[in-house]
């Protein structure tokens, strides 16, 4: 599990069909081979690292349902390690299992803010909720605004500066994993009669008396 806050950009060493090596700084804190990293969102396995760069192994699946499969040496990268238990939750719960990904429609600035409109499949914007939760490249953002195939989210100056967020422009790819909660939600709608209603919000404690 990860958080969606960003610990560091990392830059890409090389890249295969198969393997990643990055080149970072802060995340190499006790690192170990197994451990779990959120490169761009995308949850992977360290399998070799060294005192400034760590290498993971690249699944089929994982160039099918993400970005990193553009990446390119010199290309810069999000990381994140896992979540402890004694960590600070600073964002939101992100399992690091990308839905799929998306495009950037437009990047424009609004009385000193930077929104970002993101083009997303249908598979993505069944969960999407007005002021909920969307990982972009793994960055835990809130929902400003929706349409049919697009969302909107405010991002702050902090995030721009210490993201890749900061370079992205119309056209980019970016990974996009839905809020967990939502996806529960929804799957519990799904099944006939149990729907989520106020009812049962109230009878577990969600809704103020």
């Amino acid at each position: 599990m990860f958080t969606g806050i960003v610990a560091e950009v990392g830059r890409v060493v090389s890249v295969s069909s198969k393997r990643l090596a990055i080149t970072a700084s802060k995340v190499m804190d006790r690192m170990g081979n197994g451990d779990s990293i959120a490169v761009n969102g995308a949850c992977l396995t360290v399998t070799n690292f060294d005192d400034t760069s760590f290498t993971v192994d690249i699944m089929p699946e994982t160039l099918k349902r993400t970005n990193l499969g553009l990446l390119r040496a010199g290309d810069v990268v999000n990381l994140e390690r896992a979540l402890t238990l004694d960590g600070l939750l600073g964002g939101h719960l992100v399992q690091g299992h990308i839905d799929a990904v998306g495009k950037i429609f437009s990047v424009k600035e609004d009385n000193g803010a930077t929104i970002i409109k993101v083009e997303a499949p249908p598979g993505v914007m069944d969960y999407m909720v007005e002021k909920a939760f969307i990982a972009v490249d793994g960055v835990s953002l809130t929902v400003m605004g929706m349409g049919k195939d697009t969302f909107e989210a405010s991002v702050v100056d902090y995030t721009l500066k210490n993201t890749t967020l900061g370079s992205r422009q119309a056209g980019d790819t970016v990974n996009l994993e839905a809020d967990i909660i939502a996806k529960y939600v929804v799957q519990l709608n799904k099944k006939e009669g149990s729907g989520i209603t106020l009812d049962f919000l109230g009878e577990h404690g969600f809704l103020a008396g």
